[in-house]
């Protein structure tokens, strides 16, 4: 095959390996220095092979929804080394395709030829801003919805940097625990290394089952249960409910948390914490 059909059997194989949920092949032609520009923040991109990796099983959540990813158009130019590539694609839920059915996502790819295969080191994903208004609610939820799955997903890796990477410097967090109140990022970046830590070598997930998110503008707010789970090596999993709210305000073309608050219901009767409660 010529290096253009090599390239674009490269590109298709991906695609359906997205539409599929399949992370391997999703991953199998990318470089390990890849940097993505996708739709959601962070603003500076996605580098890094590990990086990538993270990004797609809260789109592959998503797309279960029965969202498409289907190449609509594809170009490619190939030299001896290098190449690019630019397509578009259809892709949303058929809610999202019924309002707007010439909504295309835009792809651009740049390729490097590495120990005579083809590999992608650039990825640039982005849709058009609609014509009559710079955002839109359901881009804005689900800029949200990611950033929730990517806290979820870091915490299952342990992952502290990728937590702190949406958390305002100046934000203000009502924790579980004392002080009444952990100011900065510095100060919260310490408590959850703590709940990290208080795992040991064991596992940690968090989730929020019933979010809620309300988007205005430039604030967004959500809430519902966290449901936390530890399972420290050799023992049974310990789950815990509580309460959180959060306050997300648009910087700099990103979403960043600028206020968290988190409680326990009390016994009126002890004036102790409930942990205990279930939904």
């Amino acid at each position: 095959m010529t290096h253009e059909e090599q390239i674009r059997e490269l590109i298709e194989r991906w695609a359906r390996a997205v539409h599929r949920g399949d992370l391997g092949t999703v991953l199998a032609d990318h470089a390990e220095d890849i940097v993505m520009f996708d739709v959601p923040p962070p603003q500076q991109g996605v580098r890094g092979l590990d990086a990538y990796r993270q990004t797609w099983p809260p789109f592959f959540r998503w797309q279960a929804q029965g969202a498409s990813f289907d190449i609509e158009s594809l170009e490619v130019t190939a030299g001896d080394e290098v190449a690019f590539a630019y397509a578009l694609l259809r892709c949303g839920t058929p809610a999202d395709l019924a309002e707007a059915p010439d909504r295309r996502l835009r792809l651009t790819l740049g390729l490097r030829r590495h120990d005579d295969r083809w590999v992608v080191t650039h990825e640039h994903h982005s849709f058009a801003l609609d014509s009559t208004s710079d955002r839109d609610s359901a881009t804005d939820e689900r800029e949200l919805h990611d950033l929730h799955e990517r806290w979820f997903a870091a915490t299952a890796a342990k992952n502290l940097d990728a937590l702190m990477e949406p958390i305002a410097a100046d934000v203000v967090s009502y924790e579980h625990e004392a002080p009444l109140r952990y100011v900065g990022e510095p100060a919260v970046r310490e408590v959850c290394q703590a709940g990290l830590d208080a795992s040991g070598d064991g596992a940690v997930s968090w989730e929020v089952p019933d979010q809620t998110l309300m988007v205005d503008g430039d604030l967004a707010v959500s809430w519902g249960l966290n449901r936390v789970r530890v399972t420290r090596s050799g023992d049974a999993t310990v789950e815990s409910w509580s309460r959180g709210t959060r306050v997300f305000a648009r910087r700099d073309g990103g979403w960043q948390l600028v206020h968290q608050h988190l409680s326990y219901p009390f016994d009126p009767a002890t004036g102790a914490a409930r942990t205990d409660l279930l939904p």
